[in-house]
């Protein structure tokens, strides 16, 4: 079985540098693809821009999302991705700063599967990495590939 894929959609370097970290530290080895804003994110899901010819059959195993992006907000790549037949059903889980309870309903309403707010604390977050590849990676079921 192929190693899956976690994709991690994140513009703040030092945020990039933490999860890296606590993905690491929780000995979480699976590949890491970055996106560091929205338009990235979907090049890298739908193989266009500079991910033209990437195989879209295989998607990551889970999307973390940040909301807060550049040039296509978190929201509108979360829309996006509800919208278009092969990742439609992609596991995504936000990775947030947002307390924001309109973030929060408009995230589920776009159809998310998990909304993470990011411990402050290293330790804390680093938990919650761990908790979070043990729940994606392990135990949670994916919907079939249907690129």
């Amino acid at each position: 079985m192929e190693q899956q894929v976690i994709l991690l959609v994140e513009d703040n370097p030092d945020d990039e540098a933490l999860t890296l970290r606590a993905l690491r530290k929780n000995n979480i080895r699976n590949e890491i693809v970055v996106a560091r804003d929205g338009v990235e994110a979907l090049d890298y899901l739908f193989g266009t821009g500079a991910h033209a010819g990437r195989d879209t059959a295989q998607q990551p195993q889970v999307v973390l999302l940040d909301l807060k992006l550049p040039k296509l907000d978190g929201l509108e790549v979360l829309k996006r991705m509800r919208a278009d037949r092969r990742t439609a059903l992609q596991p995504v889980a936000v990775l947030t700063t947002s307390n924001e309870e309109r973030d929060i309903i408009s995230s589920y309403q776009l159809g998310v599967n998990s909304y993470i707010r990011k411990p402050v604390d290293f330790n804390q977050f680093s938990e919650t990495v761990r908790q979070l590849g043990l729940y994606w990676l392990v135990i949670n079921v994916p919907p079939p590939s249907h690129g």
